[in-house]
């Protein structure tokens, strides 16, 4: 602090701002001179300074959390570059506690002063100076104390990554976040990777009852990821490359034995490679084939059909297909009263394309049946109808779904769909569009768990909790 304004020649000074007030120095005093009171106003002046010097260190220790053995030593501001210095020193014994077993150790030395981003004071940028000690540990040798105000290997207090990980979450992206924080994009990309780290570390093993497997694109072409979620939760639970039977085993062995066997159900679609996955590591566990994926199979039989036909019909001029692609594929229910009388009028007629929509609309009624064999027998009754529809494409998905019938079964009894893991999937599209695409898989991961995981990762900011 500054000396604004000594006048002793009119009997008063003022610092800082505060005025006090000084006899003049020809007043009659026990031996005084006019030396004297100047030296007397100059002692208070500096006696301000460290009073208020003190203030500022204990203000900042007092927002930092600090404690015995760890003090802000003093605080440094510079108003050309914008930035606030708090140094803080160590003013412990000669002990302290090793940061892996926590036992009394010697102090060793001092390592060479490090930095670390903090909140900033108003406009101005802060920075935490410390140089930390070190102990000799008889188990662990030697190891740096643990800081209070910041993580292992972490290059920004707790408060901060606190702050940053709610602007992350926020945006849309990390370069949206870090230009609104002040970061690199590599220093917010570091941040969100912690944070993710952190709330995995922190999950619980808490059963989870239904599991979904299902793959989303990942590259340009045919890369693709698998995702492994929690349908109850509505979470990610995993990731990994590729859609082969590896990746889906390495997704499941993420869970614990106990998980595993706890696991009531797996909704997944019929790809061979998670079937044998799921089985192999969660035998216990009923497979639900998607409902969705199976309409998807019939839906797609019947445009086949549709475009098939129309362009032999348009060959002599009958367009009665043109322009009916949606017409087959919506629900009735959501068609309009002049869509529906001309589907209806499609219907009575002899085209290939009306026969495949009969038999896909008549599937639907499978998920209705509360019984298993009441469902199996509706399943034989129209299983037998496909096969005599006298079209390859529809005889060919019968097939199929009677080599899964099981797994369609076992709807009845979980009627689980992987609804849930489809949303997250429109999600994780999202992440990918506003990041402009992902080069790195491991980035890719961690954006979808960061956004999509339902993570604890907030930094502990001791003393002070946090509002929710």
């Amino acid at each position: 602090m500054r000396l604004r304004q000594i006048n002793l020649r009119q009997g008063s000074f003022r610092y800082a701002g505060r005025g006090c007030s000084l006899p003049p120095p020809d007043t009659p005093r026990l031996g005084a001179t006019k030396g004297a009171v100047g030296r007397i106003g100059l002692a208070i002046c500096e006696g301000l300074d460290k009073v208020r010097g003190m203030e500022l260190e204990q203000h900042y220790s007092a927002l930092l959390g600090l404690g015995e053995p760890w003090r802000v030593k003093h605080v440094e501001l510079s108003v050309e570059s914008q930035r606030v210095q708090i140094r803080i020193e160590w003013k412990g014994s000669k002990e302290a506690a090793c940061a892996q077993c926590g036992s009394a150790s010697p102090l060793y030395d001092l390592r060479e002063e490090r930095r670390w981003r903090h909140l900033d004071t108003t406009q101005f940028e802060t920075v935490i100076c410390c140089r930390t000690p070190r102990c000799r540990c008889p188990e662990h040798g030697v190891c740096t104390v643990a800081k209070p105000w910041a993580d292992k290997h972490g290059r920004f207090t707790l408060q901060f990554e606190l702050f940053a990980v709610k602007v992350l979450q926020a945006c849309s992206n990390v370069q949206a976040a870090r230009k609104l924080l002040g970061l690199s994009w590599a220093q917010a990309d570091e941040i969100r990777r912690r944070a993710v780290e952190r709330g995995l570390a922190r999950r619980g093993q808490e059963p989870i009852a239904y599991l979904g497997l299902d793959e989303k694109s990942f590259g340009r072409y045919h890369d693709y990821i698998s995702v492994l979620t929690d349908l109850k939760g509505g979470r990610v639970l995993e990731v990994a490359l590729e859609r082969k039977q590896e990746a889906g085993e390495k997704l499941l062995l993420t869970l614990s034995a106990e998980q595993r066997a706890e696991a009531l159900g797996i909704a997944m679609d019929m790809w061979p490679a998670y079937m044998k996955a799921a089985r192999k590591h969660v035998p216990e566990a009923v497979l639900v084939h998607d409902k969705f994926h199976v309409c998807k199979h019939l839906n797609d039989v019947v445009d086949g059909a549709r475009r098939a036909e129309n362009k032999t019909l348009g060959q002599s001029g009958d367009d009665r297909l043109k322009g009916t692609r949606y017409l087959f594929l919506k629900r009735t229910e959501n068609l309009s009263k002049g869509h529906r009388e001309r589907l209806q009028a499609l219907r009575n007629s002899n085209l290939n394309t009306a026969r495949a929509w009969a038999i896909k609309e008549e599937f639907t009624q499978f998920r209705n049946y509360e019984f298993g064999h009441d469902a199996k027998a509706f399943f034989d009754h129209w299983y037998s109808w496909a096969i005599r529809s006298r079209l390859k494409p529809l005889k060919e998905k019968a097939r199929m779904l009677k080599k899964h019938l099981e797994g369609l079964l076992s709807y009845v009894l979980h009627p689980i769909t992987n609804a849930v893991t489809e949303g997250l999937n429109s999600k994780i599209q999202n992440i990918k569009a506003s990041a402009r695409g992902f080069r790195s898989f491991q980035r890719y991961r961690i954006a979808i768990l960061f956004y999509c995981g339902k993570l604890d990762m907030m930094p502990m900011c001791s003393p002070f909790p946090q509002k929710p």
